[in-house]
């Protein structure tokens, strides 16, 4: 599978091949942030079939907490397109950045159910976690 994408304003761009490793949605509070208030659509890709195409992102990670994720966005306009996660080989890839959201299909597990707001939807038969699913 290749998917392409990029930010809201075009600066960066980047291509991700492969098959998703997993395809799932986040209701942690960092993602409810980052979205503005919604779960977070992600799918798990490989990492060595990911590449910025155009542009590069500016990266943040949180100096206050112990294996931190590193995130990735546009400076210009501020779309979060990437989260990088100690010890995950993947890359963590914002559905809402894909030229083609409709490639994402649907979820097949909800994570951090923990802080789910009464107005997050989880569709019927969607496996559910209260923190991250047992390895």
């Amino acid at each position: 599978m290749k998917l392409e994408g990029g930010c809201y304003c075009g600066a960066v761009r980047y291509v991700s091949e492969g098959e998703p490793q997993l395809r799932a949605q986040c209701h942690c509070r960092a993602c409810q942030h980052i979205t503005g208030g919604a779960p977070n659509m992600f799918m798990l890709m490989p990492p060595e079939g990911f590449r910025y195409t155009r542009g590069q992102p500016k990266s943040y990670r949180r100096p206050d907490l112990e294996n931190a994720v590193t995130r990735e966005f546009c400076e210009t306009c501020g779309t979060h397109l990437t989260t990088r996660r100690p010890g995950l080989n993947a890359v963590i890839l914002k559905v809402g950045t894909l030229d083609d959201p409709s490639l994402f299909g649907a979820p097949q597990m909800a994570i951090f159910m923990e802080d789910k707001q009464p107005y997050h939807l989880v569709a019927e038969g969607v496996a559910s976690f209260e923190k991250l699913p047992p390895r």
